[in-house]
């Protein structure tokens, strides 16, 4: 009995997965289907691969150093691919996350890229926060994240996508009556809009008041900054949100720049994967983005 790239794919993916049914739904198969391949594999290389107990999936000894090989080979089949110059022939699914400014800046650019060089791609798509996107990585439930700092798990592989600065924006009602040359008292009488909790624009707008000696502001952080966008077109409060996200509402005049002496440190931004055990594809997605990015700012 032969060995044949789908056995391996379903040995590599139970063993970084640490899970048939989390492997099923990385190949797009059944969890039956899985077992059955690793069944295969184990009689045709006449060798237990995996101890299989109720909830868990270890490899043993002899699995772990059949491991490497099993990854060169999928890896040396990816670069048969690129080398042939017939990038359609890749299929499969690419797990990727995104933080929201991503959302609505040169996503759609990037998926237009990525769809280009490889057609036979599916894109499964999730929208989050960077310090879950972050987890997810680490977790390998995401294949590629583009997402800011800092970060708590190392990446092998990683793309820098720009520096974004951020900006206090408001109605123009309330601009008006802040004037020119705010300062920190007249900021704080409205309610600050600001990212989540655990990110770092939140934290620095409240280190920069604590550090002022002014009592804590009604800040209302938001996992959702188009809402947040909006409610502060609607005259709700201020915010701080990325330049990249409000410029056609300020172009529009729905929202005007705040003329206040500090903001938020920038945030840089990365396309992060795990180099040793992606995809080839993987990389090249997240040179693409770098493109994709590259390309929004040169465009503004």
């Amino acid at each position: 009995m032969g060995v044949n790239l789908k056995q391996l794919e379903a040995f590599v993916s139970v063993a970084d997965l640490g899970s048939f049914s989390k492997a099923a739904v990385r190949l797009n198969t059944t969890q039956p289907n899985i077992s059955l391949r690793i069944t295969a594999l184990e009689r045709a290389l006449d060798t237990a691969l995996m101890d299989r107990d109720p909830g868990s999936v270890r490899l043993t000894a002899k699995g772990r150093d059949l491991l490497a090989y099993a990854r060169r080979v999928l890896q040396a089949t990816d670069d048969l691919k690129i080398a042939s110059g017939n990038a359609a022939i890749f299929d499969g699914v690419l797990r990727l996350g995104v933080t929201e400014m991503v959302v609505h800046t040169w996503l759609a650019d990037f998926l237009a890229r990525l769809a280009e060089a490889f057609p036979g791609l599916a894109v499964e798509l999730t929208v989050d926060l960077s310090v879950t996107l972050d987890r997810d990585l680490a977790a390998r439930t995401l294949d590629l994240a583009f997402q800011s700092g800092p970060f708590e798990h190392r990446a092998s592989g990683s793309e820098e996508l720009g520096t974004w600065p951020l900006a206090w924006v408001a109605a123009p009602s309330v601009a008006r009556a802040l004037g020119a040359g705010i300062s920190l008292e007249a900021l704080l009488a409205y309610p600050i809009l600001t990212h989540a909790r655990n990110t770092r624009p939140y934290a620095d707008v409240e280190r920069h008041v604590r550090q002022a000696g002014r009592t804590l502001p009604r800040l209302i952080p938001s996992n959702n900054l188009a809402a947040c966008m909006r409610m502060t077109a609607q005259g709700m409060g201020v915010a701080t949100l990325l330049e990249a996200m409000v410029m056609a509402e300020l172009e529009a005049g729905t929202l005007v720049r705040l003329d206040y002496g500090w903001v938020p440190e920038p945030l840089a931004f990365h396309a992060r994967y795990d180099a040793g055990r992606a995809p080839r594809y993987v990389a090249i997605a997240a040179d693409l983005a770098r493109q994709a990015a590259t390309g929004f700012v040169r465009a503004r």
